[in-house]
């Protein structure tokens, strides 16, 4: 992105928060950015930031090999907000003292604001709030020069600063960047606007206009391919680059095997109207069933499918002629998750938009979403005019039913579980939740259980509904639907999908699940 946006750079040290502080610093149309905390000095400082916020993270500071970072960004006269495992950095680094807490303080607790300032600038009424804590290590002694702004019961150093000798450094020791802090949004709006001076230039209208420009330049003349499924991601990510370069740009949709019901009929309706693409289908479904047969493993099937996907569009490249580009809706989150940091985030699992694509690919990829969340990429399909059916359409994995067939992807299992799905989308859809909801969907186990049907012994398959809640993916809660859909989106499944004995309901979050069961 282009620097004449502020930028707010946040340092991660491996918390699992640290893409919802992003979140909420752009929620401000603050452009925020994530480097993994082993990012040289020199590099963090040619970005020029307003400000570097120091992110949570698992590790005590006291730890062997405790994630750090040089001391001399804490004298470069930038605002920094350290936030937990933060702000223990930045006593440690400035010659304070951090203890192992008598006890962990973890949930909500009631913090007490003693100076206001910029920091908790409208916090508090009167003068108290709540926040998040989760931290096993508390301040015993701030650093020389620092002074405490906030406590709660547990923690007498809840809050720091330090302002003056050339230092805007404040700390916390609570999280303001999940909701269960009711204050956060406030408390981070005040550290970007207050105190780095932070205008608000972060729009999707001022996105479309860098992209278009960014695209242009990029492929020249040259003609594009766009991997086209029909989701939000890649809907968006065709219709950008298509103001951008018009007719140089060729979709191409591919029936790979895993997809929904109707999904590629889904696709020519969709851009029949505003946005008319030329577009092309391809049907390898067989090639990919194939080599799916007996492979049980997730991360193979990511990985098979990714080198699939792209030998069938390089081979459909040369025949549209000399083909160079390759459009993919990769978002930000992808490109997150897909990295592994020495001590910091671990790897949950490779993103097919990322790490499932050969490392000799022929294409060169356009990924013009690959700075977005998901919110941000439903707004710019709506600055790009694209119809709500498509902006609102839930996500749906890169690899398909493929992951949500727990085994091997037979052909028998995913016409089970697309047969499931569909009836959960109906039902959701009927019920008016389906925008309340992030996603909904059907996930085939692999085991059998007993039953009876008419009077008669069976012995099949069991169907898990997944649905959760969630502002951006990065986080969720199962949804709490209603006893009585569920018993008939139970029941639709059991009379009317072969194969199929057993519904059960999946009421776990994220963290510590995942959205998707591989």
């Amino acid at each position: 992105m282009e620097l004449w946006h502020d930028r707010i750079l946040i340092l991660d040290f491996g918390s699992q928060y640290t893409q919802l502080i992003a979140r909420r610093v752009r929620d401000a149309q603050v452009y925020s950015q994530i480097l993994p905390c082993t990012v040289p000095p020199a590099t963090i400082l040619a970005y020029r930031p307003k400000g570097l916020i120091l992110s949570g993270g698992p590790a005590s500071v006291y730890d062997r090999k405790a994630p750090s970072i040089s001391k001399t960004l804490l004298d470069q006269g930038i605002p920094i907000l350290g936030i937990c495992y933060g702000m223990q950095l930045v006593t440690r680094l400035l010659d304070g003292d951090v203890v192992k807490a008598p006890h962990r303080e973890y949930g909500r607790a009631e913090l007490r604001i003693d100076d206001a300032g910029d920091l908790f600038k409208g916090v508090g009424t009167p003068g108290a709030t709540t926040v998040w804590m989760s931290h096993g290590d508390r301040i015993e002694r701030m650093p020389p020069g620092f002074r405490s702004i906030a406590h709660t019961d547990n923690s007498p150093v809840a809050a720091m600063k330090m302002d003056g000798d050339g230092r805007r450094i404040f700390c916390l020791q609570f999280h303001p960047e999940v909701a269960h802090t009711t204050e956060g949004t406030t408390i981070l709006r005040n550290f970007v606007y207050g105190i780095c001076g932070c205008k608000p230039t972060w729009t999707m209208r001022s996105y479309v206009d860098t992209a278009v420009r960014q695209i242009r330049e990029h492929v020249g003349k040259e003609p594009v391919i766009c991997a086209l499924s029909g989701g939000v991601d890649s809907s968006v990510a065709a219709a950008l680059t298509h103001r951008a370069i018009g007719n140089q740009l060729t979709c191409v949709f591919v029936d790979n095997g895993v997809l929904r019901a109707g999904e590629g009929e889904q696709v020519q309706k969709s851009f029949a109207g505003q946005v008319k693409l030329n577009l092309r289908f391809l049907d390898p479904s067989k090639q990919f069933l194939a080599a799916l047969k007996s492979v049980a493993d997730p991360e193979r099937k990511r990985k098979i499918i990714g080198r699939l996907f792209i030998k069938n569009f390089e081979a459909e490249s040369k025949k549209l002629g000399r083909i160079r580009f390759l459009v993919q809706g990769t978002l930000y989150p992808d490109v997150i998750e897909s990295v592994s940091f020495q001590g910091p985030s671990a790897t949950i699992k490779t993103h097919h938009n990322v790490g499932g694509l050969p490392t000799r690919m022929k294409l060169r990829l356009i990924e013009p979403l690959r700075e977005l969340f998901k919110d941000e990429v439903r707004a710019l399909g709506k600055e790009l005019g694209l119809p709500d059916e498509i902006i609102w359409r839930q996500p749906f994995p890169g690899p398909g039913l493929a992951i949500r067939v727990l085994g091997a992807a037979t052909k028998e299992r995913l016409a089970i579980v697309r047969g499931a799905d569909t009836i959960v989308d109906q039902e959701i859809r009927a019920a008016g939740l389906y925008r309340d909801i992030w996603q909904a969907f059907a996930v085939l186990l692999p085991v059998r259980t007993v039953g009876v049907m008419g009077d008669q012994r069976t012995y099949e398959y069991v169907i898990a509904i997944r649905a959760v809640t969630s502002l951006d993916g990065m986080t969720a809660d199962w949804a709490r639907i209603p006893p009585e859909l569920l018993g008939k989106i139970s029941n639709r499944i059991i009379n009317e999908v072969r194969g199929v004995n057993r519904v059960v309901y999946d009421i776990s979050s994220k963290p510590p699940s995942t959205i998707e069961w591989e």
